[in-house]
Order: structure tokens, then C-alpha cells, then sequence
């Protein structure tokens, strides 16, 4: 890896008259940049004085950014001769700033980054900032721009694959009662409708009865015999804590975004109210007007904003493990062209278990939980169905994935057959549920401690419309076709209503 920067410092006064003192200063900064551990080394090769000012040319070969000694001599050259010649600096200016470093794999093709051009050849990578400035340098932009680099080379060598998939445990098959698409079905006999804006539905009394039934089962027979507890959390998101978890870097194009008024100013509306009245339709030039940039989202999972209710708060020995779980907050997800059925939905509605322990307090959970699933998936809703671990590739090159294919941290998903799809060996099944343990990204992300132990933590999503869509898939719309176990929360379905 090297550094090259060039640069100079204007000063408030000619500096001509201590240019002597000022080869001497930077003689001794560069004796103490040399020292110590080669791998740290950096070094001012030349330096020019005309004027106010100080040109250089800053190079490094390790770990010790150019960025980083630029700053300290300024701060030095402040202290040192800024009292005793009553000079100070008054602007960084970076002519360039190249950085060349290694690659793991050659890239398949060619990346662009903010801020700089970059120029790749073989496993190298040559990085030329451009529009550098002082607080650029202060905000520390460089290393993560390396290292956005190396992530976008890196994704080039999977961009299309899939997730790591492996099976670890299936059901036996069973016959299903019919192959229709619920949905449709549901649609037909008027218990849906589709709703008026795109991936988002209306469920009528029979529909939404059913789901209300997926909830109380999630409730009774998972979450409740393993002692979480409900809390109730907003559906607004701001993006300070995506930023945390990295969503807003990990998926922004699937977000649902919110905005503000601008103002609540009767006069500043008035002339959108006018234009309403008189068209009958929005102008949306005139309501842009009066509205605010985005800050926040509408909730995309419920965890995040979870995470953020215990930021920076130190956790009782006493109170761990930590199990709760919200069941109020509506998710939005811009799924654009793979809306599908109530299944893959632009809003839909889950019940989002969080948990927070030590290693083994959550590994234990996680056996519990897929007790509990078990028992909901074979002896309530009697459904064909499977589990793999699905740890994304990231997760593999992390080496999440032990060496005897057992795993602490990655996701398991809960995939059920679909009949409608066709042939079970050959169709796509649906994931309808997951269990993740996520190890200590969050409770690190959100400074959440403890008194003695180290944290993980973990969140196992219970979206009831996928329940809903697994279950009726297989066991169709009849009461009378539904298992024993089913029907001991749903007797009967609501008349509905009878349009003419």
C-alpha cells in the first residue's frame, strides 16, 4: 500500500524570514515519523517555501496515513512556532492525494466511487482523490473509500449467486388438499381486495380473521412459553439508526420514505388547497413545495428500533436474557416487480422476537424455538415443510460457517412446499419463516453492555401473511379440510360480508 499526498499550507504571514526553523522543524517531524515500527512509517520527501506558503510532499508505505501527518503538523507547526512568530495556518490545500493498494481478486470490471477516480490494473487499485479539503480529511473518508473498493471488487464475484444453502431437517411429505394459488382463491370469494395503491392489500372479515389466528398462535405456542415480553415501538424509522445497522447502506432502493411539512402555515398551504378545490387533483409541484427533505422511513423490520431503545445502557446480569417482541408496527418494503399473492408484499404484518443474552444463553433459545416452531408447524398447521441454513455469502467469507458445518451465528429459514408451484422436488418453495442469531454486530452498533458478560443478540421474524400463505397453500380455504389443531383457535370463519 502507498500514499502519495501533496500539498500546502497558506499561513497568515510570509514565512521566508523563518524558512530555516522551518526545514529544521520538519526535519525533526520526519525523524519522528520514521521511528518505531516500519510498518507505521511515513515521511515528508520535499518541501518548497514561497511566501505564505508551505508546499510538501507527504509518502507512506504502511500503516500511517499521509491525511493523518498532514494534520499533526499542522497542529504542531501551530504550537511550535505559531506562539513564538505569531503565524498560524490559515489553509490546507491538497493538490492530489494518490493511493495505490492491493486487491485479493482481479477485478471482472471497473468501479466508480465518490470523491476520487479509480484505476485498476491486474490486483492493483490506484485511488486519486479529488475536491479534498480539511474537514474531508478530518471525517476519515479514506480508509473506508479503500475499503469500498475492495467490497465492490469483491461482489463482483457474486453478484447473481445465491445464498448459502444447506438442509438440515424436513418434514414428511404430505398430500395436500388442493394445487390453487390462495390468493386468488381468496380473491374470488371476496375475502381480499386488492388495496389501492401497488403490494398492499385489504382483508375482509374472513381473511383478516385468519391472521389474527396466526398471530395468537405465534403468541401462545411460541413466544409466550419461552418468556418473551410485548412492547410496543413507532413505525417511523430515522435514518441515524439504519445508519447504525446498516441498512440504509444494505438495501435504500426498498424503502418506504417519510417526510415532513415543511410548515404548518395556514398561508404557505394555501394556494395546494385552492388548486385541490378547484382541479379535483394533487399538484404535485405546488405540495413539493411545503414539504421537508427525508429524515426517516416507515419501519422495514421492527428490530432496528428495538436495538436503538436500549443504545448506550448497561444491562443487569439479573435482567439476561433479554426476550421481547413488537407486534404492532406495519413493515413497508418497495418490493417493485416481485409482488406475489399476500406473500411478497409491498406492507405486510409480523410479530419480530428480539433477543439479547450471552453466546450461550441465545444458543440455548435457538433449539427452543425451533421446538416451538416445530410443534405450531407439524401439530397445529400439519404442513410439509423444511429448514436450511441460508447464511449469505458475506457471512461465509467471515468464516461464520465452522469447519463441521456447525454455525453460532448465520440464519436459519423455515421454507414450506407450495402446491400451486408444482412438483415439490422441482418447485420453488416459500420461506415463510427464519431464526437468526447475529453474534455481537448489534449490541456493538448500539453500545448495548453488560455488567460481566459479552452480548449477542438475534431476532427470528413472524410474518403472519407468509404464515397465512403456507398454511392455506396446503390445507385450502375449507374449515372442514383444516387440521384439528388449527381449528381449536378457529372454530368458524366470520359470515363476511354479501355484496349484490
Amino acid at each position: 500500500m502507498k500514499f502519495d499526498l501533496k500539498g500546502s499550507f497558506t499561513f497568515s504571514d510570509n514565512i521566508l524570514s523563518i524558512k530555516e526553523e522551518m526545514g529544521k522543524f520538519i526535519s525533526d517531524f520526519n525523524e519522528n515519523l520514521l521511528k518505531g515500527d516500519a510498518e507505521k512509517r511515513a515521511e515528508i520527501e520535499s518541501f518548497k517555501i514561497e511566501k505564505k506558503s508551505l508546499f510538501f510532499n507527504i509518502v507512506s508505505h504502511g500503516s500511517f496515513r499521509p491525511h493523518n501527518a498532514l494534520l499533526q503538523i499542522k497542529n504542531s507547526i501551530s504550537k511550535e512556532l505559531g506562539k513564538k512568530h505569531h503565524i498560524g495556518v490559515r489553509e490546507i490545500k491538497i493538490d492530489s492525494y494518490e493511493i495505490e493498494f492491493d486487491l485479493e481478486k482481479k477485478p471482472l470490471k471497473e468501479v466508480d466511487i465518490p470523491f476520487a477516480e479509480v484505476k485498476l490494473e491486474g490486483k492493483k487499485a490506484t485511488m486519486a482523490l479529488t475536491n479534498v479539503d480539511e474537514e474531508f480529511l478530518r471525517r476519515n473518508y479514506i480508509d473506508r473509500m479503500i475499503n469500498r473498493v475492495k467490497e465492490k471488487v469483491d461482489n463482483q464475484y457474486y453478484e447473481g449467486k445465491g445464498e448459502y444453502w444447506k438442509s438440515i431437517w424436513e418434514s414428511e411429505e404430505k398430500e395436500p388438499v388442493w394445487s390453487k394459488d390462495p390468493t386468488e382463491e381468496m380473491v374470488k370469494l371476496d375475502w381480499l381486495k386488492q388495496g389501492p395503491t401497488k403490494g398492499k392489500w385489504f382483508y375482509r372479515p374472513q381473511a383478516a380473521a385468519i391472521l389474527k389466528t396466526m398471530e395468537e398462535i405465534a403468541i401462545k405456542e411460541v413466544l409466550q412459553p419461552l418468556g418473551f415480553q410485548e412492547i410496543i415501538e413507532s413505525q417511523i424509522v430515522p435514518f441515524d439508526i439504519w445508519l447504525k445497522t446498516g441498512h440504509l447502506e444494505g438495501m435504500p432502493s426498498e424503502f418506504y420514505y417519510v417526510v415532513e411539512p415543511a410548515t404548518r402555515d395556514v398561508e404557505k398551504w394555501e394556494k395546494f388547497v385552492d388548486l385541490t378545490k378547484i382541479t379535483k387533483e394533487v399538484d404535485f409541484n405546488e405540495l413539493q413545495k411545503n414539504l421537508s427533505v427525508p429524515t426517516a422511513g416507515i419501519c422495514y423490520a421492527q428490530c432496528p428500533m428495538i436495538y436503538w431503545s436500549f443504545k448506550g445502557k448497561t444491562i443487569s446480569e439479573e435482567s439476561l436474557p433479554i426476550f421481547v417482541y413488537d407486534k404492532t408496527a406495519v413493515s413497508g418494503r418497495y418490493e417493485s416487480g416481485g409482488r406475489h399473492g399476500i406473500e411478497r408484499v409491498d406492507e405486510f404484518h409480523r410479530i419480530e422476537p428480539v433477543y439479547i443474552g450471552t453466546r450461550e444463553q441465545l444458543l440455548s433459545l435457538r433449539e427452543k424455538l425451533i421446538e416451538r416452531y416445530k410443534h405450531v408447524f407439524n401439530d397445529i398447521f400439519d404442513i410439509e415443510w423444511r429448514m436450511a441454513w441460508v447464511t449469505p455469502w458475506y457471512m461465509q467469507q467471515a468464516g461464520k460457517i465452522g469447519a463441521t458445518g456447525e454455525q453460532d451465528c448465520g440464519t436459519i429459514d423455515f421454507e414450506a412446499y407450495m402446491p400451486y408451484r408444482g412438483d415439490r422436488k422441482k418447485s420453488e418453495w416459500l420461506e415463510f419463516q427464519n431464526l437468526s442469531i447475529l453474534g455481537d454486530k448489534y449490541v456493538k452498533s448500539f453500545n448495548i453492555k453488560s455488567q460481566k458478560s459479552e452480548l449477542w443478540s438475534g431476532c427470528s421474524g413472524i410474518g403472519l401473511e407468509r404464515w397465512t400463505t403456507a398454511f392455506l397453500a396446503q390445507k385450502g380455504l375449507d374449515p372442514d379440510e383444516w387440521p384439528a389443531g388449527f381449528k381449536r383457535y378457529l372454530k368458524e370463519l366470520p359470515k363476511g360480508i354479501e355484496f349484490l
